[in-house]
């Protein structure tokens, strides 16, 4: 996984997007969530199985999340609407936009889709009835309704939030990185990785359409079994996992979390002896080179 060369196919797309015979697609912005719970030998992570028929990441293993959408931004762009109406916990939108390195509306967009697709994807709720409280159990019918209506797009966050008289838990979000999809792929994202601790009392269930199974897995097991080929990830979650398995757990993710600001970076194409493979942050490299 270290020197995984690429295809010929794929490097042959990257010199025609570098010479300017193709334009690249502009990417979309994402947000996913890095779910921890404590594990026997470091912290265990939330992934699912996407669907081999998925046209992104089909087959692949990935951390619950997904696109920012229209309705992130009508949630959390007017103003500082969320905290005015006292929806809205733990750090403040101008403190997530320096960790995010984005302006304030897209930074409450941002927190607004990762607490969302969260919850969508894991049945997992990062939310409470104060800012003090998480919620204990969702696993209800009731609870079921409604993530399917914001799956669909029926129910708004701000509209679930103020029904259930809830808060959003932005205090147990951390930000931790940001991948932007090369230009030579079709479909291209910008996102935002966030690392969060499952709440206690609350439990992951297999409910995404998107994914044909899920599972918890020790961080460096799930390394180790990408590096045996038994499961598939893209380079950045893979690089993720390896990343949190330095930590003896959850707590300890979150605490690396508070010191860290996101910076976007663009894997590319380099030379590597006679193949070519992606580049990786040097932060990434060096983790590593340490192995």
């Amino acid at each position: 996984m270290e020197r995984l060369p690429l295809p010929d196919r794929l490097v042959a797309q990257a010199r025609a997007y570098a010479e300017g015979s193709a334009s690249p697609a502009e990417p979309r912005d994402a947000a996913t969530v890095v779910l921890l719970r404590p594990g026997a030998a470091g912290p265990d992570v939330y992934l699912l199985r996407r669907q081999t028929s998925m046209a992104f990441a089909g087959g692949m293993c990935v951390f619950p999340g997904g696109g920012v959408d229209p309705r992130d931004y009508a949630s959390a762009v007017t103003g500082d609407e969320l905290v005015d109406r006292g929806l809205w916990a733990g750090p403040s939108p101008a403190a997530w936009a320096a960790r995010l390195g984005v302006d304030e509306p897209r930074a409450r967009a941002l927190v607004c889709a990762a607490v969302r697709e969260t919850f969508e994807e894991s049945g997992v709720l990062l939310a409470g009835a104060g800012p003090d409280e998480v919620v204990a159990d969702t696993t209800g019918d009731d609870w079921e309704a409604d993530r399917v209506a914001l799956e669909s797009r029926e129910l708004s966050l701000t509209a679930f939030l103020e029904r259930r008289s809830l808060v959003l838990r932005t205090d147990l979000l951390g930000a931790w990185s940001g991948w932007l999809t090369p230009v030579f792929e079709p479909r291209r994202y910008r996102t935002w990785f966030f690392v969060a601790a499952l709440p206690e009392g609350q439990v992951t269930r297999d409910v995404s359409s998107e994914s044909s199974s899920v599972a918890w897995l020790p961080a460096a097991e799930a390394v180790a079994q990408v590096e045996r080929e038994e499961i598939l990830m893209l380079p950045p979650t893979w690089l993720t996992c390896l990343d949190v398995a330095q930590h003896p757990g959850p707590d300890a993710v979150l605490a690396a979390a508070q010191g860290r600001t996101v910076e976007m970076f663009m894997p590319e194409v380099v030379a590597d002896g006679e193949e070519f493979i992606l580049s990786t942050p040097p932060f990434y490299t060096d983790l590593m080179a340490r192995r």
